[in-house]
């Protein structure tokens, strides 16, 4: 990082803020820049997990009642690409019971929701008193009655029922879910940052290392030891929690570089620190000198 860097990030972090003024950034003076070594250790885990559930669908009036034949074979799904998450919903093979629609007791339609069965509702204008409340006139609206026919269920008192979509019966069958999931755990070692350690999840690093296989070891013996024992905690813990419940497909472990420069200078006669980090060098300025509006969300940022 050089000090032309610095500053051209710090200009652009000021110009994104609204209440940010752009002349401090020109004026301050640069004294140190300060390389700081954090790294980034992420574990995923990719695996997949089964179960079988219950589900049932509305049955056409025309297909008959009873045991429904459910498909000859089960096809095999493949695999999604490795850490990407997905479900599927896969029928078994294996006969359907044809029931009574649970809704609405098999009759198709369930009592309207706000009519309450009634086919009408209380006119909006008059609110039921039959008369406009100022002119003590007969309510147009509703012609005197103090009330108008329900919107929702066209006056019927009932609508056709959701659970089975007016077809009175219900198809149960056995399925099958199929879930691949992606599990991330994820450190930084940020004990000598004096900002906060959540930023530098949003950024990327320079790639130092990569582990990809079925099931990986923790690493040991890594420069920076706390790296180490975040992996072998990683490992640890991603094996007791998902080997006993479902199937691990596939592991990678890596390691990031993250570039942070603290840069110390001086403006009007006071010191200043921020900090650029992440290949896209970003910067954090919690004491920048040129702020109109200390309240601003942006002053917090």
């Amino acid at each position: 990082m050089t000090e032309a860097a610095a500053r051209t990030a710090l200009l652009r972090f000021a110009s994104a803020k609204c209440c940010y003024g752009t002349k401090a950034a020109g004026e301050l003076v640069i004294q140190e820049l300060k390389p700081l070594a954090v790294y980034r250790y992420r574990l995923e885990t990719f695996n997949e997990s089964r179960l079988s559930e219950w589900a049932f669908e509305p049955v056409p009036a025309g297909r008959p009642r009873g045991a429904a034949a459910a498909p000859p074979g089960t096809p095999r799904l493949p695999e999604p690409p490795p850490f990407r998450e997905r479900t599927r919903r896969l029928r078994l093979p294996r006969a359907a019971l044809v029931k009574e629609c649970h809704g609405c007791r098999g009759h198709g339609r369930s009592k309207c929701s706000v009519c309450h069965g009634a086919g009408w509702t209380r006119c909006v204008t008059c609110k039921g008193s039959r008369r406009r409340l100022k002119q003590q006139k007969r309510c147009q609206l509703c012609s005197g009655t103090g009330r108008r026919r329900c919107n929702t269920c066209s006056g019927r008192g009932s609508k056709t029922c959701t659970t089975c979509q007016g077809e009175k019966k219900l198809q149960h069958f056995e399925q099958l879910v199929i879930t691949w999931r992606n599990n991330v755990f994820e450190f930084v070692s940020e004990h000598q940052l004096d900002f906060p350690g959540e930023l530098l999840s949003r950024v990327n690093g320079e790639n130092v290392f990569r582990d990809e296989n079925v099931q990986v070891f923790p690493i040991v013996d890594f420069p920076e030891p706390e790296i180490s024992l975040a992996s072998q905690r990683a490992v640890a813990e991603h094996r007791a929690a998902l080997a006993a419940s479902s199937r691990i497909l596939q592991q990678r472990q890596t390691i990031e570089l993250i570039p942070v420069t603290e840069v110390r200078c001086r403006h009007a006669g006071k010191p200043y620190v921020y900090y650029v980090y992440g290949l896209e060098e970003e910067v954090y300025a919690r004491d920048y000198p040129a702020r109109c509006c200390c309240c601003c969300p942006c002053a917090l940022l």
